[in-house]
C-alpha cells in the first residue's frame, strides 16, 4: 500500500513557475513508476509526465515538453513536477500516481495508487 500526498499548488499568473511535490508513504517508493496527471473542470484526466523507478527515464505529454520537468528523490520518497511558463490552460487539479510497470504510462488505468490532488490556477 502506498499513500500519496500532493502539495505546492496555488494561484499564479501566466508565465510564472510552480513546483509540485508528491510525498509517498512506505519503504517501497523506488519500486514504483510515478506519474503526474491533471484534470480540468469538465474534462477527462490527462497524462502530464511519468518517471521510471530510479529516475533515469521520463516521458512527457507533447504539450508539456520543454515546460515541465518531472524528477524524483527516492531517499525522500518524493516525486516533483517543475512547471515553468505556465499558461491559463494549465489550470487543473494535478494528481500524482504510482504503478509497477513502465509501460503505457500515459493511461490512468494501471496506476494502482493516487493522491488527492492539488489545485493549480493560472490567471491571464
Amino acid at each position: 500500500q502506498v499513500q500519496l500526498v500532493e502539495s505546492g499548488g496555488g494561484l499564479v499568473q501566466a508565465g510564472d513557475s510552480l513546483r509540485l511535490s508528491c510525498a509517498a508513504s512506505g519503504r517501497t517508493f523506488s519500486s514504483y513508476v510515478m506519474g503526474w496527471f491533471r484534470q480540468a473542470p469538465g474534462k477527462e484526466r490527462e497524462f502530464v509526465a511519468s518517471i521510471s523507478w530510479r529516475g533515469s527515464s521520463a516521458i512527457y505529454a507533447d504539450s508539456m515538453k520543454g515546460r515541465f520537468t518531472i524528477s524524483r528523490d527516492n531517499a525522500k520518497n518524493t516525486v516533483y513536477l517543475q512547471m515553468n511558463s505556465l499558461k491559463p490552460e494549465d489550470t487543473a487539479v494535478y494528481y500524482c500516481a504510482a504503478k509497477i510497470s513502465y509501460s503505457n504510462v500515459n493511461y490512468t488505468r494501471g496506476y494502482a495508487f493516487w493522491g488527492q490532488g492539488t489545485q493549480v490556477t493560472v490567471s491571464s
